[in-house]
């Protein structure tokens, strides 16, 4: 080695400290953790609901769909709703926190609108549905589980400011 790359000739460690950057996530890509604390019961109560109306309802559709239609129907789209908030309380961050709040919301209200139909008009549903009498079926769970995953995810979001 000559006097010339001694002296251009940058250490080995200085080198590797300039080449390699942490792999450090910036502010913006971070997601907010859903699923710590209430958000892991949350996503297990989830979770069993979604295979409580999803397969109720692909039973009950696919042998005899023509008894009640409706009731069959809005079983099925419970366990949509409930399969999408679940996935979004896994996923995390904002956008996922924005999204199951207002499909939680959407959840309320479908339960109280179906809880109140069932209740006022019996005919409309000759067998019940995930959320008939306000989910009493289901240990109303379904008017509950909205109301405490709101508290929650509103309560995420505080933290994650």
């Amino acid at each position: 080695m000559t006097a010339t790359e001694e002296n251009t000739t940058v250490p080995r460690d200085e080198r590797s400290e300039q080449t390699e950057k942490p792999l450090e996530p910036s502010a913006e890509k971070k997601r907010t953790r859903l699923i710590s604390g209430p958000g892991i019961l949350l996503v297990w109560l989830y979770g069993v609901m979604v295979v409580g109306a999803v397969s109720r309802s692909a039973v009950q559709i696919s042998t005899e769909f023509g008894k009640a239609p409706l009731a069959y129907s809005l079983s099925a789209v419970a366990g949509l709703v409930y399969g999408f908030i679940t996935y979004s309380l896994v996923r995390g961050g904002e956008t996922a926190r924005r999204a199951a709040l207002v499909c939680c919301a959407a959840e309320l209200a479908g339960v109280l609108i179906v809880g109140t139909w069932t209740l006022v008009e019996p005919s409309a549903f000759p067998d019940a549905t995930v959320w008939s009498d306000y989910g009493m079926g289901y240990l109303f769970i379904p008017v509950l589980l909205p109301l405490s995953a709101m508290y929650w995810l509103r309560k995420a979001r505080t933290t994650a400011d």
